[in-house]
């Protein structure tokens, strides 16, 4: 069950939000959207549920369109929240669930279960304006995977939210890619990406600017980071041979370079230059990647 967008196109008048977008999202992953608020991440998960028609393209899910006939397979939570904050949490999501096809016993067994793992049993009874933002999104992010959907897409899950609501969420996010859903998400958050997912996509101004596999993104990038903790000062290695950037940390440096034999090199010359606490060479991190390829405007 593969999701499909090819050469999807969105425009509003003049306009162009999505910008004929091909993408293969592997099944029984986790694969996110990265990129800056207006990069066209919203617009493309509305076009995937059908919410909006596409201009250009075609999305296909199992090799076939997304329509009120494959709705209880994806489950999808927006960005804005969208809960009626008069309603019981129990009677709003065994509603949404009844909606998506569930018998209410199931729903209710369900909820018990989604309810202890985000930590929130005892809100079950509460009305949804009662609850904090923070709950609230825990409430949408259970209405949104209740009825055990195969494709789930998540738009900016994790904003909002503290740690250690962010951490409850990720694990019981992680949980359902074990048990076999393919998770779409969109970030602005490097980290969550880079934890959480196999592949992605880097979208900008509405195009693809970065896909693929983390490693494989990674690798092809070819620049590396040094992190250089010392006793004496590490400035003249702003101008090093193979130093692509350098940003001065509290202890040391933290070095761009173009590749491993730049390390070899720089590790020979600092021996006997003094004290060196900390010399380690580091993958570069999505952010490296993303600030290079989106370039300052994201800056």
């Amino acid at each position: 069950m593969t999701l499909r967008i090819e050469h999807v196109t969105k425009k509003f008048g003049d306009f162009t939000a999505v910008d004929d977008l091909s993408l293969t999202i592997p099944e029984k992953e986790m694969f996110g959207f990265l990129g800056a608020n207006g990069a066209g991440k919203t617009t493309t998960f509305r076009i995937i549920l059908g919410l909006l028609e596409a201009t250009g393209g075609k999305v296909t899910w199992n090799n076939k369109k997304i329509s009120y006939k494959t709705s209880p397979e994806i489950g999808y939570l927006p960005e804005e929240r969208g809960l009626y904050p008069k309603l019981k949490v129990k009677d709003q999501i065994v509603y949404l669930a009844r909606l998506r096809k569930m018998n209410k016993k199931d729903a209710m067994t369900e909820l018990d279960y989604w309810l202890e793992k985000l930590k929130v049993p005892d809100y079950k009874n509460k009305k949804v304006e009662e609850l904090s933002k923070g709950n609230q999104q825990k409430i949408q992010f259970i209405a949104s995977v209740i009825h055990k959907p195969k494709l789930l897409i998540l738009d900016e899950p994790f904003s909002g939210l503290d740690p250690v609501n962010v951490e409850i969420l990720k694990d019981a996010v992680t949980e359902l890619k074990n048990a076999g859903t393919s998770i779409v998400f969109s970030s602005h958050r490097m980290e969550h990406v880079e934890e959480l997912c196999e592949s992605l996509c880097i979208l900008h101004k509405g195009k693809t600017v970065v896909s693929g596999s983390l490693k494989e993104i990674k690798r092809s990038f070819g620049k590396k980071n040094v992190i250089i903790n010392a006793d004496f000062d590490l400035s003249f290695l702003q101008t090093y041979p193979g130093v692509t950037k350098m940003k001065k940390t509290t202890e040391g440096v933290m070095l761009q370079i173009e590749g491993e034999e730049v390390a070899e090199n720089m590790q020979r010359e600092l021996s006997g230059k003094g004290f060196i606490r900390k010399f380690v060479l580091d993958e570069p991190s999505l952010n490296d990647i993303f600030i290079e390829k989106v370039g300052a405007e994201y800056e």
